[in-house]
């Protein structure tokens, strides 16, 4: 079976793809690794050439130990890059990868902690999706309610599934399901007038004024990708496969992978200043560090070392002191 993954990342948050392209590699993913990416590519990436055999524009490649391809694409697009996740994934089913079995999508905060054998065994059982720390919305929540409102006038109809709300941080698909895809793009497309176009993402909350004809302070469309993944989850027929918030790392259980969701990403989160704010470390800090020595060496070894000693010091006082 073969498997493809991809992530979308810039600024800062190619600290948080070096990561999760070394935890892959850890965990025992090979092969592709396509990186969409605005702006300019990190210095660790300076060995990347252009890469002729996947016949993409303004694409680079690199090769990471053995088996693994790190393919760096420059988008043109003006979308914020949490609502070009279906387009991306098709392009690649499409071009590159058109002969591919599973194709997974990753946000760049993530870093995975499991076997890679695990996340193709998951994608086999149906759309593979995890619960988010948010989840659950009941069949009448209000935003479900005003989900199936505002797609039923738009020719979508929505049937409740499950109370589970998904992360829209990960995403696989095997190739029986890759039209979920289309429906996904379609959902997202439908919202776009409505929110002001898919150049935006996370409201704040003078913007969500313009949302009260489809639910007021019960938006919706509070986070685009996110609403729309799950709105396009209860317009599809196809079997869903949901783990549940362990499988993000969210509470403790079958945990695969980690997820620094929120602005506090591990790349930026200084141990002893969180610490005496009583936030002792998390598990995704312990895994992205964990993550740090290879093979995209971002960090040195002394910086490594150090860091690791300090995240255990900092849960050793945590056992005793953190805010309630």
């Amino acid at each position: 079976m073969s498997s493809a993954i991809c992530t979308l990342f810039e600024g800062q948050y190619h600290f948080g793809l070096a990561a999760l392209t070394n935890s892959l590699y850890e965990q025992g993913f090979r092969g592709n690794l396509y990186a969409g990416y605005r702006g300019e590519l990190p210095s660790w990436a300076s060995s990347a050439t252009h890469n002729p055999d996947l016949a993409i524009e303004n694409c680079k490649s690199m090769k990471l130990g053995e088996g693994l391809m790190l393919h760096f694409m420059a988008l043109n697009t003006d979308y914020h890059l949490t609502n070009f996740k279906p387009d991306f994934m098709m392009q690649l089913w499409d071009g590159p990868e058109k002969n591919t079995d599973n194709l997974y999508y990753f946000d760049p905060d993530i870093v995975v902690v499991r076997p890679w054998a695990l996340f193709e065994e998951w994608a086999n059982c149906g759309i593979a999706v995890s619960e988010d720390i948010n989840s659950p919305l009941s069949e009448f929540n209000p935003r479900r309610v005003a989900w199936r409102r505002y797609f039923s006038e738009k020719g979508i109809e929505l049937r409740f599934k499950d109370s589970i709300y998904v992360n829209a941080g990960f995403l696989g698909l095997n190739i029986k399901d890759r039209n979920f895809l289309d429906l996904w793009k379609k959902v997202q497309e439908t919202i776009a007038p409505l929110i002001g176009g898919l150049n935006r993402s996370i409201f704040t909350d003078e913007d969500l004024a313009m949302l009260d004809k489809v639910g007021g302070p019960f938006s919706p469309f509070v986070k685009t990708d996110q609403d729309a993944l799950n709105a396009a989850l209860e317009a599809c027929d196809k079997n869903i496969s949901f783990l549940g918030k362990d499988g993000m790392g969210f509470v403790g259980g079958l945990v695969l992978m980690y997820h620094a969701i929120g602005s506090d990403k591990p790349w930026k989160w200084n141990p002893y200043k969180q610490m005496l704010k009583g936030m002792p470390p998390r598990k995704v800090d312990i895994g992205y560090w964990n993550s740090m020595a290879g093979p995209i060496p971002v960090a040195t070894k002394s910086k490594i070392f150090f860091r690791k000693i300090s995240l255990k010091i900092c849960i050793a006082i945590g056992r005793f002191y953190q805010r309630n």
